[in-house]
This record gives structure tokens, sequence and C-alpha cells, in this order.
């Protein structure tokens, strides 16, 4: 608390808190039904209730991409990305034309991409994947990115039997008979597979670590990680999931001394952010610089204070 009312003064000597003006803290999401939208409008509420002269707001935006882009010109303090998204900004790789001014405030929650085929199918493992009808996401998506390497990983991929559909299109055509499985990258639990495990007899196809070690190598901002028995309607045994986290991020040159009051207000109100989804619970001190990019120097310094 000490440090926290330390940092603030120093907003408050740099005028950001004088009288009759407020910093403006605008945090980009993603749409209004997502999780980035879900924690990032509760960091934006525990902001302004945490901190005196600061007006923060989670602003609705087509996510990652876009985040990278607005956070690098200004126009937004905070983005929430993927780490796949943010590394590829960070360096000026596709979808980006340039480096973008960004760095890395901390690692959230895992996001990872969560296959479930029809039963029915008999699919099993990923190398089934390639003689079904599968949905991976959009046409460009993160979603549908990172399905095509896992899918090339395991020599499964067949174009012809890819669908590039929406999370819901791609739900509601399982039920119409038109797909047999569909790909979702997010956070866990994903509504989209709430909704299909609940009305649909579903199998979670498995990753296996040793199967992936080449794509974790040649992409490091990806992760294996186990998705819990019980986390969807009868999936009763834990299950192997290619990770893609996200990542809480700000411009390269943004101000120190607010970065870092931002990061405690966060950090140090963790019990409180997590009531809000359960991806957010997942947020710890722990996990917090396994980022993909540099840490912005306030966010380092206050884990270097917190003992990470």
């Amino acid at each position: 608390m000490r440090d926290l009312l330390l940092a603030g003064g120093a907003i408050l000597a740099l005028g950001i808190g004088s009288a009759g003006a407020q910093e403006r803290v605008a945090i980009g999401t993603g749409g209004t039904g997502g999780v980035f939208y879900a924690v990032g409008a509760a960091m934006a509420e525990l902001i302004n209730d945490e901190l005196d002269g600061v007006s923060a707001t989670a602003e609705v935006t087509g996510a990652s991409v876009e985040n990278n882009r607005r956070v690098s010109m200004g126009e937004m303090q905070l983005g929430f990305s993927s780490a796949s998204t943010l590394y590829a900004a960070a360096n000026g790789e596709d979808p980006f034309e340039e480096t973008q001014n960004v760095a890395a405030v901390a690692y959230l929650y895992p996001a990872a991409l969560q296959i479930a085929a029809l039963s029915s199918t008999g699919a099993q493992s990923i190398e089934d994947l390639s003689e079904v009808r599968l949905g991976i996401g959009p046409p460009g998506s993160n979603s549908a990115v990172i399905a095509e390497r896992l899918l090339t990983a395991y020599d499964a991929l067949d174009m012809a039997n890819i669908q590039f559909l929406s999370y819901n299109e791609a739900t509601q055509a399982i039920r119409d008979g038109n797909l047999d499985a569909s790909a979702v990258l997010a956070g866990i639990p994903a509504a989209a597979l709430i909704e299909l495990a609940t009305t649909e007899d579903v199998t979670f196809i498995p990753v296996e670590a040793d199967r992936v070690a080449g794509l974790l190598e040649e992409y490091p901002f990806y992760e294996v990680i186990d998705m819990p028995a019980g986390t969807y309607d009868g999936q009763d045994a834990a299950v192997g999931i290619l990770g893609d986290p996200a990542i809480l991020f700000t411009s390269a040159d943004a101000d120190e001394e607010l970065v870092y009051t931002l990061t405690a207000t966060i950090f140090d109100n963790l019990d409180r952010l997590g009531q809000v989804h359960p991806a957010a619970a997942l947020i710890s001190l722990d996990r917090a610089e396994a980022t993909p990019i540099p840490l912005h120097p306030g966010a380092a310094r206050y884990f270097e204070e917190h003992g990470n």
C-alpha cells in the first residue's frame, strides 16, 4: 500500500491528478461477449475505484490486432492481446507492416484452442480431424492461424474439410448437420463450447506435448496446458490443449509511474478481479512475467518489488 501511495503521489506531481483534470486510461479489449471485455471492464472499474485522478474505460474493439495498433499510436493506454499477436506486433511481423510501439505489462491467463468433435464421428485425436468437417474460426483470426499450425504439426491439415466460421456459426452448423467439429480459441471455459457440450454429445480432442515440440520451438509464445476435467459437460478427464495466452500490454514509451501504479492496482486487488470471470481468477503474480516480449519498466519494477 505504501508503494502504491508513493507511486500515486508521483503521478500527482506530474500533473496527472491536477484539479479539474483526470488522466484518461482507455483499455482495449474485444467484443462485448468475450473474455477480454469482461476482464477489461472489471479492471477499469477497479482502477476507477482505487485511483483518484484517473478515469478508466474498457473500449470495445476488434481485439488483439486492433488493440496493438491503437496502443502503439497512443490512442489507448492499455490493451489485451494474444501472446502471438503481441509478439508479431513487437517484431513487425504479419499482420503488421512495421514494428509497433508496445511493451508487456503482464501475463494474464491462459487462452487455448479447445477442439470439440461430435462423438458420433469417432474422432479421438488430432490426426482424426483430417477426416471431419472442422470449423476453425473466421478467416485471418488467431483461432484459424493456430488451428492450421496445429493441424500441420500433426500432418492432419486437409483444407477441403476446413470451414472458416465464427464460433456461434460453427455451433449452429454442427446442430444443423453441416459440420462435425469446432475449434475455439478462448479463455476456459468458452461460451460457445459450453452451449455445444450441453446440447450435443462431443469429444474434446487432446494435444500431446511431444507431438508439438517443434511447433513450440518455432513459436515460443505458445504453450501446452491442461484443461481440467469437468470444464464442460461430459468431459470426465483432463485434456491437453494448445494455448496462446492473454497478455496485458501498453506502449513502450508510456509513463513509467503510471504503468507502475496501474500494475499495482491490478495485482494488489486480484481477489476482487477474480470474481468477474473464471479466467480472471487465474491471474497471478507467479506467472505475471511470462510474457512474449519485454516488460515495460513500470511493470517490471512492481514485480521486482514483489519478489518476482
